[in-house]
């Protein structure tokens, strides 16, 4: 979620100045329409999440004759999306924008028909299982009517990444109450912190995450602290952390940027 070789810097801060709550997701969309998603994107799945979804983790949902529910909010051009999807998945992403909706589709239909070895971490030790399904779908995360869309709203797996950094610090709140609502009572959130380099106080988007994650959901606080929280205090929040973790890759394109030395993959559970 950094600027790219010619990108002129600060470019989604400058775009987001003086925007307010109800103008976030017109200010998303009218980058999709400009074709500036260049700010924000990877260029492929994420490395931590595959390194997670194929290390056998017990927290992770059972693939044992059933296809597990997964949603992604903010699901970009669909990266994280096939790849759960070949990993065993029925997957839903979630586009603000319907430009970003389609280039999503466009992507997830060639990459689902020749998949290539970027999906895995290594294509020769995954074990050969059932395609999952996929449907990316237009809406706000914070509403409701796109839940129809997805044949319940429970979700065995939902996963977070450059997407609550993208959000007001006033939004966070908001953001943990819909998390726990998708969530089915088994599933986990998954979250690949970043940034975590940046100074809480410092403008986004992206917005500085040390600490919030664990203050939103263990903590249950509101998200907008000043410094990172004690987690040795009691939790009193609806969730609790069940797995912590630094991943062994992270995105070549985010080096500077994600500080990974410091990257940590969590996962969450109610």
């Amino acid at each position: 979620m950094s600027s790219q070789p010619g990108e002129p810097p600060g470019r989604l801060i400058s775009h987001f100045t003086n925007r307010g709550r109800d103008e976030q997701g017109e200010g998303w969309s009218s980058l999709w329409d400009s074709d500036e998603s260049s700010l924000w994107d990877r260029g492929g799945p994420s490395p931590a999440l595959i390194e997670l979804i194929e290390s056998g983790q017990p927290v992770l949902p059972a693939l044992i004759g059933r296809h597990p529910r997964a949603l992604v909010p903010g699901c970009g051009k669909g990266y994280d999306v096939a790849m759960l999807a070949l990993h065993g998945y029925d997957v839903y992403g979630l586009e603000i924008s319907e430009t970003g909706a389609q280039v999503a589709r466009e992507y997830i239909a060639a990459e689902l028909s020749e998949p290539s070895e970027r999906n895995y971490g290594d294509p020769t030790q995954w074990p050969k299982i059932e395609v999952g399904s996929v449907k990316i779908i237009t809406g706000d995360f914070f509403e409701r009517d796109w839940e129809d869309e997805c044949s319940g709203s429970a979700f065995d797996l939902i996963y977070d990444y450059t997407f609550l950094c993208a959000l007001l610090p006033e939004m966070r709140q908001d953001w943990a109450r819909r998390m726990i609502e998708l969530l089915s009572p088994t599933g986990i959130l998954v979250c690949l912190e970043f940034p975590l380099y940046k100074d809480l106080a410092a403008v986004g988007p992206p917005w500085g995450l040390r600490g919030v994650y664990w203050n939103l959901l263990a903590q249950g606080g509101d998200g907008r602290i000043a410094e990172p929280p004690e987690e040795s205090e009691r939790p009193a929040g609806k969730m609790s952390r069940v797995v912590y973790l630094k991943p062994k890759k992270s995105y070549e394109s985010g080096r500077g940027y994600d500080m990974l030395s410091e990257a940590a993959l969590i996962s969450i559970r109610k």
